[in-house]
């Protein structure tokens, strides 16, 4: 299958929205679908967003299937031209275990660190998100907030994307500012 992988043209701005939402809505509920969904609109109004990191993948006829966001995210005021967030990541549910979702991120890595941001944050499972490179942001002196509820805190995860890149960074995540989230 071909699969082409680019930013999110104005044309796909809806058929992304919809993948999101349809992938988190079957993978956990309709209130997780448009949560999610109302997020990506919400960075995508912001001021963290980055447009040549909002990335989707279609195939050969033009179909989204599989879209990741990058987004710059700060910790307690700083880092936000450093340290990107990766949220959501979605692939097309019956497509699922084909890589897609590997190909749009090392595509998103690439982009990043050539857009000079020096690591990326997640929050996730990490039997997911370990094979990428990313590892606990414990070990690099960046924890969850007060008000981030995670189920283990290995599920904050953090990845440089150049060696070093987090040596001067750490702090406190918080998601408050993300409407979507509270």
């Amino acid at each position: 299958m071909e699969r082409v992988i680019q930013p999110v043209e104005k044309k796909h701005l809806l058929p992304t929205l919809e993948l999101v939402e349809d992938v988190f809505t079957r993978h956990d509920c309709a209130g997780e679908g448009r949560m999610v969904r109302r997020l990506v609109e919400e960075i995508r109004a912001k001021r963290c967003y980055v447009p040549q990191l909002d990335l989707m993948m279609a195939d050969g006829s033009g179909t989204v299937i599989g879209y990741a966001m990058f987004s710059r995210f700060p910790i307690e005021g700083k880092y936000e031209d450093e340290l990107l967030l990766l949220s959501p990541v979605a692939v097309k549910t019956q497509l699922q275990r084909r890589h897609i979702s590997k190909e749009l991120l090392e595509y998103g890595f690439a982009e990043a660190k050539a857009l000079g941001f020096k690591a990326v944050l997640v929050e996730g499972d990490p039997r997911n998100y370990a094979s990428r490179g990313f590892q606990a942001s414990w070990r690099f002196g960046i924890t969850a907030g007060p008000h981030v509820e995670l189920p283990s805190p290995d599920c904050l995860m953090v990845k440089e994307l150049e060696p070093g890149g987090l040596e001067k960074m750490s702090g406190l995540v918080d998601f408050s500012f993300y409407e979507a989230l509270r």
